[in-house]
């Protein structure tokens, strides 16, 4: 089995225009409802992969229930905390003329340190069982700063695979107990390190001191440009295969569980990231995040590239 932890899952509304124009009337060519959060999209795409996550966060109100019910239609297993705050919703629009893809962002409500309590029970409960936990995605606000760190070490101690998907202060907070890999993007590296990354030196330098504060392995997504990886010793720039994306939202996501589902395998870093990069572009095929089909992502695995810098 394998944890997915994020305190703040969503729904998802997509929303398809075929010209978008600002401060008037759009009318949507096609609206698709899901579930996602960077969490809940690595509980997916992992269950597609053939894997057994467990999910779990803080869900309330009639969207929380929506997030539960697709979840458990998919099989993932759930383990979610209660609140009284109601889950947040997100909305995805999608300009088909001008090829550009939005996503406004509900931000989520703050829950208690009593909520918190309740979802360290749920971890410290599911982690013994575990091979590997991804945690990943936004704290609520004025939320423990320490979580992450917290969750890290309670997959160490239970001797799980360690993979954050975070920025900023937990992030940073969480190095200092040497996760086994972290995973930002770019903007969110360059928004943990406090600095621009304007080429791949400034990126790799970047992703150097990750290791320094306490990383053990590093990867770095880009969208549709190269990811970099870095297990402490070599780098590894890995492209990835170039599709008509229809959606790319949470593709990240799906590179956190593909990447995770193969070092699980036995792949080397640069091996996984291969994996990684075939999933991202199969999330993107898609018009809701977190959906991948395994025979696209085998195909396109064969088309993504993989090489030392």
């Amino acid at each position: 089995m394998i944890l997915c932890i994020g305190p703040t899952p969503a729904a998802q509304r997509a929303m398809v225009f075929r010209q978008l124009h600002l401060d008037t009337v759009n009318r949507a060519v096609e609206t698709a409802d899901g579930v996602a959060g960077k969490s809940v999209n690595v509980a997916k795409v992992l269950r597609a992969l053939g894997e057994t996550p467990i999910a779990t966060g803080f869900l309330g109100g009639v969207h929380g229930e929506s997030v539960r019910t697709a979840l458990a239609a998919r099989g993932v297993v759930l383990d979610f905390v209660s609140v009284a705050a109601p889950t947040r919703q997100c909305i995805t629009v999608i300009d088909q003329e001008g090829g550009t893809i939005t996503e406004l962002v509900e931000e989520s409500r703050p829950v208690g340190e009593a909520d918190y309590e309740r979802l360290r029970s749920v971890v410290r409960k599911r982690v013994g069982g575990c091979r590997a936990v991804i945690v990943s995605g936004t704290m609520t606000p004025r939320g423990p700063v320490g979580f992450y760190r917290e969750c890290v070490e309670l997959g160490h101690g239970a001797g799980a695979l360690t993979v954050l998907d975070v920025k900023g202060d937990p992030l940073l907070e969480a190095l200092k107990v040497r996760p086994g890999l972290v995973k930002p993007n770019r903007p969110e590296l360059a928004a943990t390190v406090g600095r621009e990354l304007g080429d791949e030196r400034d990126v790799m330098r970047a992703m150097r001191e990750m290791g320094e504060r306490g990383a053990q392995r590093v990867v770095v997504t880009a969208g549709r440009e190269p990811s970099l990886a870095f297990d402490g010793k070599a780098f590894w720039r890995i492209t990835p295969p170039v599709i008509r994306a229809v959606n790319p939202i949470g593709s990240g996501d799906a590179f956190t569980a593909a990447l995770t589902w193969r070092l699980l395998r036995g792949d080397d870093l640069g091996a996984a990231c291969r994996w990684g990069a075939a999933a991202g572009a199969a999330n993107a095929l898609n018009l809701h995040a977190g959906e991948v089909d395994p025979a696209e992502v085998r195909r396109l695995h064969e088309l993504a590239v993989l090489e030392r810098v």
